[in-house]
């Protein structure tokens, strides 16, 4: 992967946790509705207004409006002005990104990131000469800035190649090296992460990096390294710092993996997928021992490695049986072979190399794959949102669409028991979730208690008083949860928790109403990796909960293993059984 398509990936993932990156403002639109004036609307969003006119137009209104309605729009978010740049470039529309780059450095002509920017969109066009001079610009004011200094080394010299993690994961770095990057780590963990030490305290923290460093010797290879790298970020209990075990999936050769597909379930190992050793494993066997390493003691040695919000332990579950073929390969030293106990059976069955896997490993109930509704004959309905990822720079007004179609067929087929299932929801935007509230909630509410970010000028979207639709949802609601509910998620249900919206069914949710997220992508100078740090904070107004455990239901339920070898959903089942016993009593 060249480091500009990198670079457009990061920005990617920074777009999925965009609530809390830069809290943009837009205006509610339950038609006649308006917010207070202290909350200014989303430029970007009035001049995409005008994409079907030349961008020089859409500039050209930029400059009218900021001259003529300066307290009517935010002219200093710039982020979403940033991302806008990004959605023309990546729709081939690069003249465009180059105006709109250009209007951004004029606006913020103090940013490294706007003359990076502009840099990427004129090396798009095939203007090396531009794009040289603003990634030089861009790096002059920030040494850090790692892209801009590759890009300037491919401009001069293009025949550069660049070391991908999967050449590099058996390079072996001198010992200095590797524990001056390990220093690295933490100096920019507590450099850039604002609650760096809000879960743990400076001592344990430094512990954990001392104790990575011992077992650095003359035959680490980089694979090892990364790993040993985990451990001090997941330290910090975020689940918005980290690469989230994408880059140690990556690199690692398919010669280590662990060749079962397993799952981890009350406390026992379970093959889901035999793979290449049908003739020596079976589907549904557990597996008590793996190379002589206990299975509790083999993922009690992984949990440390795996990010995940505050003290929350049902998310590092989802997170290792997602991950399981590869993360099991780290933490037992990537080994050739394995040999695994499998209960039942009298000798330990050497297995076979893996042929082929599936990394993630994803959960056979997750079936919507977005946002659907399923309306039932008992005037039951299932509204699923699986994602929260809808931005106005891209895809909300779908989303908000889709929920006010959604209701006005609640509305029409007089439902009268709603649930709302946001399992596997990572998070999003917080637009998404503020929607969706105004349709559920009894009263005006504030969303944000908190919105600390870098660059902040004025309130955030959610810091003032938003108001319900004028025909808000009146039956009952009920409210599916799991571990993977993570950022938006934890501060929808946080909200749904103490304003008592209705019945939580599930499991702890994998967040709460306490978010570290943003992100600022650094580069370790000696092994050139990469680390994912939170920059920001935002805390919903559900104060009252505590920080360091998710949402938890009302109604504690889990899916057995049966119950996930016959695809059966308990969770969804067991709130449909309540909905009918309530109906019964009426």
């Amino acid at each position: 992967m060249s480091l500009i398509t990198f670079r457009k990936l990061s920005l990617i993932v920074l777009s999925f946790v965009y609530l809390i990156s830069c809290g943009v403002n837009k205006k509610t639109s339950d038609k006649a509705e308006t917010l207070p004036v202290s909350i200014k609307g989303s430029i970007v969003e009035k001049i995409k207004e005008r994409d079907h006119l030349p961008v020089e137009d859409r500039i050209a209104l930029y400059y009218k409006l900021k001259k003529e309605s300066p307290d009517t729009y935010d002219f200093r978010n710039e982020t979403e002005l940033t991302m806008y740049g990004y959605s023309l470039l990546w729709s081939n529309k690069a003249s465009e990104a180059i105006a709109i780059f250009r209007l951004l450095s004029s606006e913020f002509p103090a940013s490294s990131n706007a003359y990076d920017c502009l840099g990427d969109a004129y090396l798009a066009n095939g203007e090396s000469k531009q794009a040289m001079e603003n990634y030089q610009t861009s790096l002059s004011m920030d040494p850090e800035n790692f892209h801009a200094e590759d890009q300037i080394l491919l401009i001069q010299f293009p025949d550069s190649v660049f070391a991908t993690p999967q050449e590099k994961f058996a390079k072996i770095y001198p010992i200095e090296q590797y524990k001056a990057d390990l220093d690295k780590l933490g100096e920019l963990l507590l450099k850039f992460h604002p609650n760096a030490l809000k879960f743990t305290s400076k001592e344990a923290f430094f512990g954990v990096i001392e104790a990575k460093k011992a077992l650095i010797t003359k035959n680490t290879t980089y694979g090892e390294f990364t790993w040993h790298c985990s451990e001090i970020v997941a330290s910090v209990h975020c689940s918005h710092t980290s690469g989230g075990f994408y880059y140690e999936n990556e690199m690692l050769p398919a010669a280590f993996r662990f060749p079962l597909q397993t799952h981890w379930i009350d406390g026992h190992l379970y093959v889901v997928d035999p793979l290449s050793n049908t003739e020596r494993v079976n589907r549904k066997d557990e597996i008590t021992h793996i190379n002589g390493v206990s299975v509790s003691k083999l993922i009690a040695s992984i949990y440390p490695h795996i990010s995940t919000q505050g003290l929350i332990q049902t998310t590092k579950r989802h997170q290792f049986n997602w991950w399981s073929t590869g993360m099991i390969a780290y933490a037992l030293g990537l080994p050739q072979k394995y040999t695994v106990t499998v209960k039942g059976k009298d000798k330990p069955v050497e297995l076979n190399p893996i042929q082929e896997f599936r990394a993630p490993y994803d959960d056979p109930l997750r079936k919507c794959g977005g946002i659907c509704l399923d309306v039932r004959k008992d005037k039951t309905a299932i509204l699923t949102i699986e994602s929260f990822n809808y931005y106005p720079w891209s895809n909300l007004t779908f989303f908000e669409h889709f929920i006010d179609s959604a209701f006005q067929q609640i509305q029409k087929k007089r439902v009268q028991d709603l649930i709302i299932d946001v399992r596997f929801n990572f998070g999003g935007s917080s637009e998404s979730s503020i929607y969706l509230l105004r349709y559920l909630a009894k009263k005006s509410f504030t969303y944000y208690s908190r919105a600390e970010f870098d660059g902040k000028t004025q309130l955030s979207y959610g810091e003032n008083e938003i108001k319900p639709v004028s025909k808000t949802y009146k039956g009952r609601l009920w409210f599916l949860t799991d571990g993977v509910g993570n950022s938006t998620t934890g501060h929808f249900m946080s909200l749904v928790k103490t304003w008592n919206l209705g019945s939580i069914i599930g499991e702890e949710l994998g967040s709460n109403q306490f978010c570290s997220a943003g992100q600022k992508i650094c580069r370790l100078k000696n092994t050139q990796m990469l680390v994912f740090i939170a920059n920001n904070t935002h805390v919903s107004t559900a104060t009252s909960l505590p920080d360091e455990t998710g949402i938890l239901p009302d109604y504690p339920v889990s899916q057995s293993m049966e119950d996930y070898f016959s695809e059966r959903d308990a969770v969804k089942e067991y709130a449909l059984e309540l909905i009918r016993k309530k109906k019964k009593t009426e």
